[in-house]
């Protein structure tokens, strides 16, 4: 019998990791669930991964006939991957039939005796792959779906669905000219100060990342640092900063930027983001609801834990690990943070709020609700390049969504808002 592949392997164990005890695929890779394997192996575990997850609920519509019952969970993982495989990947039926079956037989007496179903159901769905088309985007789940839905509307939130089923290409924000690394890089330039690189770039391969040219960032993202537009000399916080592409946009304007973050894995990010990049900032590892400066600050950025469900296109795994219990305890906590922040602001300084979240609770509702808390305190209307005049609230912030630049690529789902006293 041939040795199973180690990067489906992997992938298999990053799937069931998602779906059966519900830990991100960050949390897994961070634990070190590909340590073992190459940089290429890893790569392709990581991929085939997310892809799976990505079309999770197609692949399950291609099984569905084909299933008298529910498999065990990672045998129905290894199911989904093949299928995904077969379906999106195009690839050889012989192939991924046989690499499935070789990694089911290689599980011992758990899983070998599904070796024979594995086997001819997956014949089954190479034998109709041109129903693979014809099928939706995967819904939601039903407590994010109908949130969104009172919020947005149905229309707008299938052609949400339809972003996170194509995925997110890779942004870049620039030290220099944007317009000069487009043309060095193949990119496009978005009109936002961005730029987009071509599908299957090699991130460390390119001219300017060894050197700290630029660094990544979705595009929604680098509009925060934008929005607060910090001028030299500022004294600036960048509050729950990690993984630092708002701290580098920051300094990179010329700021004297404290970056605080709680965790020290995700500050030390910070750090070499810093270092590879040639900027400075100070680095404070910190609970921000514990923390006090020893002076105020003319600026803050507070980029407040979320749900995260503005980057679902980026991180598919989200829907299967969330639940509307796990993100109803950050609402408080983002108030709370809020609050915290605008006690550090020197009198007239400004403080955007920004959360990677498509949910009014995490953005527009938060706003309101600060600006009925704090007398006084008003929002500051969004004047950036490249935002379309629809994506300003009425309450004066800018609402990004991932089905907004469908002919460029999509963006990231963020609520930011500018605020002075």
């Amino acid at each position: 019998m041939s040795n199973p592949d180690p990067a489906r392997r992997a992938a298999l164990g990053l799937i069931t990791g998602v779906t059966e005890a519900r830990e991100s695929l960050a949390d897994q890779i961070n634990a070190g669930a590909l340590i073992e394997l190459p940089p290429s192996d890893r790569a392709r575990a990581q991929r085939l991964a997310a892809q799976t997850l990505r079309h999770l609920a197609r692949a399950d519509a291609m099984l569905k006939p084909h299933l008298r019952k529910r498999p065990p969970g990672d045998v129905l993982a290894l199911l989904r991957l093949a299928t995904v495989e077969l379906c999106e990947d195009h690839g050889a039926a012989h192939g991924v039939v046989n690499a499935a079956v070789t990694l089911i037989r290689s599980g011992g007496r758990k899983t070998e005796t599904f070796a024979g179903l594995v086997n001819a159901v997956l014949r089954k769905v190479a034998a109709e792959t041109e129903r693979w088309p014809t099928l939706p985007a995967p819904e939601l789940p039903g407590w994010l779906r109908g949130r969104l839905m009172s919020a947005w509307g149905k229309a707008a939130v299938q052609k949400m669905e339809a972003a996170h089923l194509a995925g997110a290409p890779i942004d870049l924000s620039i030290k220099g000219n944007p317009a000069d690394w487009a043309e060095k890089l193949g990119a496009e330039a978005l009109p936002t100060g961005s730029i987009r690189l071509p599908t299957g770039a090699h991130v460390s391969e390119l001219a300017g990342f060894t050197d700290g040219a630029w660094w990544v960032q979705d595009a929604a993202a680098a509009l925060a640092a934008r929005l607060l537009a910090p001028t030299t000399g500022e004294r600036v916080l960048d509050l729950c900063a990690a993984p630092g592409g708002k701290t580098l946009q920051l300094a990179a304007a010329g700021a004297d930027v404290t970056a605080l973050d709680m965790s020290e894995n995700r500050a030390a990010r910070i750090e070499e983001n810093l270092a590879r990049t040639g900027l400075k900032a100070r680095i404070v590892v910190a609970d921000a609801l514990d923390w006090q400066p020893e002076a105020p600050f003319d600026a803050i950025l507070l980029d407040a834990p979320c749900s995260a469900t503005g980057t679902i296109r980026r991180h598919p795994d989200l829907p299967q690990i969330k639940d509307a219990q796990s993100i109803k305890e950050l609402f408080g906590l983002q108030a709370a943070l809020l609050d915290r922040a605008l006690g550090w602001l020197k009198p007239g300084g400004r403080l955007v709020f920004c959360t990677c979240s498509l949910l009014p609770e995490e953005g527009e509702a938060q706003i309101r609700a600060a600006l009925e808390r704090h007398p006084g305190l008003r929002t500051i209307p969004p004047q950036l390049d490249g935002i379309d005049s629809g994506w300003i609230t009425p309450e004066g912030g800018l609402r990004l969504r991932p089905d907004y630049w469908p002919e460029r690529g999509g963006m990231d789902g963020f609520y930011m808002a500018t605020l002075t006293a």
